[in-house]
């Protein structure tokens, strides 16, 4: 007699409870994605002891009638494909039919749907396996499932199940992924009556984010969408500021269907690449579809896994676009994150009036053109006044009626505003008359007069429009171009123990890392020389050698030409010895003989010599030698250097990190101040 027999369905159902039932989270995992594929709009979770003594899940689903709720508990009953064909464009989340005979293997069952709420519904309980007969009930339209006693008759699994927190822990994880996933669907997760999530349902991912993981951290991610001809892929990613320490807060969404796909994981990471800290990870839900045959879901027995067909051009185009949804969104970090609250002020605020000096020559002041040496204050102040405005030469007529037509004015604004305070009014007739001086003055070319004129006008008569002007910084800081720089100008005023520069502008004050801005423009200068074609080099005064072992010879040998692409000329010299003769010129002075050594790890640690291991290993050079260029702690500059260092971060690519991912600057606007010393409440 033979051996092998055939199992009976009851001890199939519980050996595949196996596979399918790890933990609670995977019942609620499989009953919630069963919900989603019934087209419900509105699903509760609710738990009880981690989901041990409980898991109730409701839904608005379609529901089934009597003889769908007995079929739907026979092994490989599923609704959702009908012929082999069909599992290469699956659309739904389940279609195996394996599920629900599995949970009901290793627990006590309650099914109750209904396709209308007009309509009878049907009941069914199941314990162990055993199905029970169908009973008619009163139900609304969808379908509730109860699940108790999980794994009442495996001890052996509930012996080795974790805590209750840990549990809870897992289902909250994938009720979130799901949430992310189908932001369209309203969810309400709770655990012994506390609430733990809840969604809207109004189909917007970031309001979905922000349930899951706060309003604050919503506040400080960036959309981003791309598509290319088999792609499409949308959603958000957080600042460089908003990390965490591991991988478990990235969800990669593909076809509606949650996948950890460690191929997407590192495009994003790539992506991120030198914006954030060793061992932290960002926040992202990206929503990506395909056509169905382009992606195989049956590949892991929970369908937590997928493989694309075109993998690497999915990869490439994620990376380059969260790399430039970064470049367009980040920003100076700035540790204090709430905005000034609108609030009305009484106060009175000085009449402004807008005085036009008459100009006998379109292209000069009248304060240069009379040769008076006036501030830089209001040599500037002046220049707007007069350059706002392009105006065709006047000829002497009409030069005599505009300033008829200017002290008219004058007048009639002084009268209008009679009713201000004294000082208000005694301000303004002492500008008009200050005016009036100084184009006689012009007309007169008195020297003598016209200096005075000008240092009364300094101190008394500039208009609250000019004074509202930034002139309280030097007038020969460094300029950089503004509209092309995402960092503003900032104007050096001292340093904290030598390793920080304070700087401020019209927007608050800032702390700048010094040595961690120095390190992000020396790499990406060190990264333009490496990646050019024409590397020069200058020979060494005297040539330096170095010894590896047996097996690093052989290798190095061969990887000679990867060197020669760095601009180093290296030569076998003799058995396990290596000459070093020249070196390019724009190595770190004092640091050579470090970094030629270096470069030699790097080409005997990489790959056989594939295109992505060279760029791989000239990243790692730059990043390298700009550590080792850069400033260092406890360094103490003058102000020209440190006005120096900043007008060159200013122009550099990405001057919000340095190559290893820490922030450069950090913002403390005017508002932060106040509030940190409670001049705001």
């Amino acid at each position: 007699m033979g051996k092998i027999q055939l199992l009976d369905e009851h001890l199939s159902n519980m050996i595949a409870a196996g596979e399918v039932v790890e933990r609670p989270a995977s019942v609620v995992k499989e009953l919630v994605e069963n919900a989603i594929d019934a087209s419900a709009t509105a699903i509760e979770i609710h738990v009880e002891e981690g989901g041990l003594e409980l898991i109730r899940i409701v839904d608005n689903g379609q529901g089934m009638d009597r003889e769908d709720c007995s079929l739907a508990f026979e092994r490989h009953a599923t609704s959702k494909i009908k012929n082999a064909r069909d599992l290469f464009r699956i659309r739904t989340l389940g279609f195996r039919g394996e599920a629900l005979p599995s949970i009901a293997a290793v627990s006590r069952m309650e099914l109750t749907s209904s396709q209308s709420s007009s309509q009878i519904g049907t009941r069914i309980s199941i314990e162990g396996g055993m199905l029970g007969e169908a009973q008619d009930v009163a139900a609304v339209r969808g379908t509730e499932i109860c699940v108790r006693s999980l794994f009442f008759n495996t001890p052996a699994r509930l012996k080795y199940m974790k805590s209750i927190a840990t549990e809870v822990g897992h289902i909250s994880d994938y009720v979130n992924r799901l949430a992310l996933t189908h932001p369209s669907i309203s969810f309400t997760l709770t655990h012994n009556g506390k609430s733990l999530l809840q969604t809207s349902g109004d189909g917007k991912l970031l309001h979905v984010m922000a349930a899951i993981y706060g309003v604050q951290v919503a506040k400080l991610l960036l959309p981003i969408a791309g598509e290319t001809l088999d792609f499409r892929w949308s959603g958000f990613l957080s600042k460089t500021e908003v990390t965490r320490a591991n991988r478990s807060y990235l969800s990669t969404l593909v076809n509606g269907r949650y996948v950890r796909s460690y191929s997407l994981n590192n495009a994003i990471m790539r992506g991120y690449h030198t914006l954030l800290p060793i061992g932290r990870y960002p926040i992202v839900a990206l929503q990506i579809e395909m056509d169905p045959t382009l992606v195989d879901v049956n590949v892991h027995p929970a369908k937590l896994e997928a493989k694309f067909s075109k993998e690497d051009e999915l990869c490439s185009a994620i990376e380059q676009s969260v790399k430039e949804t970064l470049r367009q969104g980040l920003g100076i970090v700035r540790p204090m994150a709430s905005a000034p609250k609108a609030k009305v002020v009484n106060q009175v605020v000085q009449p402004q009036f807008d005085l036009q000096l008459p100009k006998p020559t379109p292209t000069a002041s009248p304060a240069i053109s009379s040769g008076i040496e006036a501030s830089p204050r209001l040599l500037e102040w002046m220049t707007k006044q007069e350059y706002s405005r392009k105006e065709p030469e006047v000829t002497t007529t009409q030069l005599e009626m505009e300033q008829a037509v200017e002290k008219s004015a004058v007048m009639e604004a002084t009268v209008k505003y009679e009713s201000d305070s004294l000082q208000a009014v005694t301000t303004q007739n002492l500008y008009r008359q200050q005016v009036e001086k100084l184009v006689i003055s012009q007309e007169s070319h008195v020297a003598e007069t016209e200096n005075q004129v000008v240092q009364d006008i300094v101190q008394v008569a500039v208009p609250e429009s000019a004074a509202e002007e930034d002139y309280s910084l030097p007038a020969d800081a460094p300029q950089a171009q503004e509209d092309e720089s995402a960092v503003p100008v900032m104007y050096p005023v001292g340093q904290v123990h030598g390793t920080y520069i304070v700087a401020q502008n019209d927007d608050g004050m800032y702390l700048i890392d010094q040595h961690a801005a120095q390190e992000r423009i020396f790499y990406e200068f060190f990264m333009k020389k490496l990646e050019s074609e024409d590397v020069t080099s200058q020979m060494m005064l005297f040539p330096h050698t170095v010894e590896y072992t047996t097996a690093e010879a052989a290798k190095l040998e061969k990887r000679l030409p990867q060197l020669q692409s760095f601009g180093l000329e290296v030569e076998a010299f003799g058995g396990r010895t290596f000459i070093v003769r020249a070196h390019p010129h724009w190595f770190p002075e004092g640091a050579e003989l470090e970094v030629i050594e270096e470069l030699i790890q790097f080409v005997l640690e990489a790959g056989e010599g594939s295109q992505a291991s060279v760029v791989q290993m000239r990243e790692k050079a730059a990043i390298m030698m700009s550590c080792k260029a850069s400033i260092k702690a406890n360094r103490f500059l003058t102000h020209a250097e440190m006005e120096s260092l900043l007008n060159q971060l200013r122009v550099s690519s990405s001057p919000f990190t340095c190559p290893h991912g820490r922030p450069i600057v950090i913002h403390f606007s005017g508002y932060d101040l106040e509030k940190m010393f409670k001049r705001v409440m």
